[in-house]
């Protein structure tokens, strides 16, 4: 069983178009990404996948493994699919790394990693962390979940969940967008159609645990930094600087 970490990237972005090869502190934002990717010791390799030429001349500049996949795939999970049909064996695991994501933790890579190490029948895996602000709980952008007492996913939502009814003040949890899926299953996934707590949340995710599929989550102590809009990258050369 060979882990491979993918980092879906796309030159096309609502918010923020080219953000891939937008500089951050004189590199690439998906070349800080795959720097980052590169640091995690469960990894046996790392992978850019894009539909975008520039994007791969940039990837194959700075020296990563890069494979074209098709201008039809709809999500970043539909591009890892066909990344895993195309290149891995059945039983290979790998590792959606979000390409906006140029301060991934290469620890929480290993331990989404590790999940699968230490459990043969792991399908999908993916991390949460706590949530310390309260305007994170009720902002429908930041997708919140609910977990069981063996660390597995009992549900995503937008809202506020679990709610608070009798004054009990429970843990709430932020789901960070990094997964980790067995090729396998991820070959099953990709042609499940889209049911309704799917449509109604607009979360891919809620499509495993509504075909029964167990999603094991680990625990960040490092919430995620993303780049969504220009106005993100300064608060990530902050980071940097800091």
């Amino acid at each position: 069983m060979k882990i491979i970490g993918v980092i879906p990237s796309r030159y096309g972005s609502t918010r923020f178009p080219g953000k891939p090869l937008f500089l951050i502190k004189g590199k690439t934002l998906v070349e800080r990404v795959y720097r980052q990717a590169r640091k995690a010791k469960f990894l046996d390799d790392v992978v850019i996948a894009t539909d975008d030429r520039r994007i791969f001349t940039a990837a194959e500049g700075f020296g990563a493994r890069v494979v074209m996949t098709s201008p039809r795939c709809k999500s970043g999970t539909d591009r890892l699919a066909e990344v895993a049909r195309k290149y891995f064996k059945p039983s290979d695991v790998l590792v959606n790394i979000q390409g906006d994501e140029p301060l991934i933790s290469p620890v929480l890579i290993d331990k989404i990693a590790r999940e699968f190490i230490d459990n043969a029948k792991l399908d999908m895996a993916t991390a949460v962390c706590r949530v310390k602000d309260k305007k994170d709980a009720l902002n429908p952008n930041i997708v919140k979940a609910v977990i069981d007492r063996n660390g597995y996913a009992l549900y995503f939502s937008r809202a506020a969940i679990p709610f608070t009814r009798s004054g009990f003040k429970g843990q709430l949890y932020k789901h960070i967008g990094i997964y980790g899926y067995r090729a396998e299953f991820l070959a099953r996934f990709s042609k499940w159609p889209q049911a309704m707590l799917e449509k109604t949340e607009m979360l891919e995710q809620l499509r495993a645990l509504e075909n029964g599929v167990r999603i094991k989550t680990v625990i960040s102590v490092i919430d995620s930094a993303g780049v969504d809009v220009p106005s993100d990258i300064k608060k990530i050369e902050k980071r940097l600087n800091g």
